[in-house]
């Protein structure tokens, strides 16, 4: 296991390897001088200096052909031209300012338009810290890792689902489920950041309080095979299976299925609500992506879709609604596609298409800036950041030795985590800081549970 990792001594249900260590980058910080002396040789005369080198010196090494006179004339004629120097190197004053041609105004104004130049941002290149994920499913289309509002981060390592806290580094072992009924196919946090669901390769879907460590209930008879995506839209919890069905259930009833789509033909493998929750994108391992429309859902029969796009010629997993765009959605194929594509979920056009050469597993916007992530297989297993639209490589950050499955991100946008099939789970700086810490941070949603007292 890689420097950074927990302690290798037992496993993660051990509880013996909760310790992280933290890796850093050590730079070099010497500095060499390299400072050397260059002559000023505007003020050197090399002629004056040929001559004393050469001529000068004659009368010096043959006095006998030299006479008064003779040497009376040559210190007049030294003196009229101006040889009297005995120092051929010589230092003038520092030169003259230079001429200032551009008017002070525009010079003025174009320091100003330097100044509101935004500097680059520095993208670390290696990850902050590495956990060790022993047993995480390497399984493309399950969804395993989400990131809660509460700063809390949930992964499924087989049967058992752990919450690492990012606040104080602690972690804790939420459930494991009977080898009948696991592994676990999928996690996601509510939006209160107490409350988590956890899909199961037995079809059903259990809703835990993470504060109390207690089951709420189970969702059962909504699917007939495993549940590997989960999505929620305030109270709702919309589950997609391998069946190809989408169901919402409002956990607030005892009869949850409240409305279900179908269209998928194979597995669901992707669910994303839109931040206004109005939509819903869905992609599956039929190579389709859905876009629904929540207004026109019904509970009496099956919603009909509002886009059906085929463009991906593999399965759709990775799935990113923009949040300064609302009806902007990335979409990310498998190893038979590996393209990006954005589309407008309001017309359904495709408005890019960007081949990535690999396996897209995942997509995340960063939060502050005009920036897309995306997490790869093979060949090289990176994380790829992206400048929207342009869709200019901004950096790849390369550690992970198998494809790169899951990622999550911090509630404030800064952090990415990353979990992979070489079972290691790390924390990438890839986002850097707001530009605003100071901003008042979006309201949360109501919890999913506020208006109840119990759930049956």
């Amino acid at each position: 296991m890689d420097a950074g990792s927990l302690s290798s001594s037992g496993t993660l249900k051990t509880r013996s390897r909760y310790p992280l260590q933290e890796q850093f980058i050590q730079r070099k910080s010497s500095k060499e001088n390299l400072d050397r002396f260059i002559p000023n040789r505007s003020a050197m005369d090399f002629d004056y200096a040929h001559y004393m080198l050469t001529d000068g010196n004659k009368g010096k090494e043959n006095p006998v052909g030299s006479s008064p006179s003779r040497e009376a004339y040559r210190k007049q004629l030294a003196e009229s031209l101006n040889m009297n120097r005995t120092r051929i190197l010589a230092f003038k004053n520092k030169p003259p300012a230079p001429v200032d041609l551009i008017p002070h105004e525009l010079s003025n104004l174009t320091q100003d338009n330097n100044r509101s130049i935004k500097p680059r941002r520095f993208i670390p290149q290696t990850s902050e810290r590495t956990l060790d994920a022993p047993d995480l499913v390497d399984d493309y289309y399950l969804n395993l890792l989400d990131w809660g509002s509460g700063n809390v981060l949930a992964i499924a390592l087989g049967s058992t689902v752990y919450l690492w806290d990012a606040t104080t580094g602690s972690t804790s072992e939420l459930v494991t489920v009977e080898d009948e009924d696991g592994p676990v196919t999928s996690v996601s946090w509510a939006p209160d950041g107490r409350h988590i669901a956890v899909g199961l390769n037995n079809s059903e879907v259990q809703l835990w309080d993470t504060t109390s460590n207690r089951q709420l209930r189970t969702l059962r008879g909504g699917h007939r095979q495993r549940v590997g995506s989960l999505a929620w839209n305030n109270h709702v919890l919309t589950t997609g299976g391998m069946d190809g069905r989408i169901i919402n259930n409002d956990v607030r009833i005892r009869s949850h299925i409240v409305e279900t789509y179908s269209g998928h033909e194979q597995e669901v493998c992707g669910l994303k609500w839109s931040a206004s929750g109005s939509q819903l994108a869905s992609g599956g391992n039929d190579n389709l992506l859905y876009i629904w429309d929540r207004a026109t859902a019904s509970s009496n029969s099956t919603t009909q879709w509002l886009h059906r796009l085929d463009d991906h010629t593999s399965a759709v997993k990775a799935l990113a609604w923009c949040p300064f765009q609302g009806n902007l959605l990335a979409t990310g194929g498998g190893s038979g596609d590996r393209c990006i594509k954005f589309w407008n979920t309001h017309t359904g056009a495709c408005l890019n298409s960007i081949d990535t050469g690999s396996q897209v597993c995942s997509l995340l916007w960063n939060k502050n800036e005009r920036e897309l992530l995306s997490s790869h297989g093979f060949t090289q297993n990176q994380l790829t950041l992206w400048k929207y639209p342009s869709m200019v490589k901004m950096a790849e950050l390369t550690g992970h030795t198998s494809r790169v499955l899951f990622m999550a991100q911090s509630p404030d946008g800064c952090t990415v985590a990353s979990a992979a099939a070489d079972e290691t789970l790390r924390f990438w700086n890839v986002f850097g800081a707001p530009e605003a810490a100071s901003k008042a941070a979006p309201k949360a949603r109501a919890e999913p549970f506020s208006n109840v007292n119990r759930i049956r």
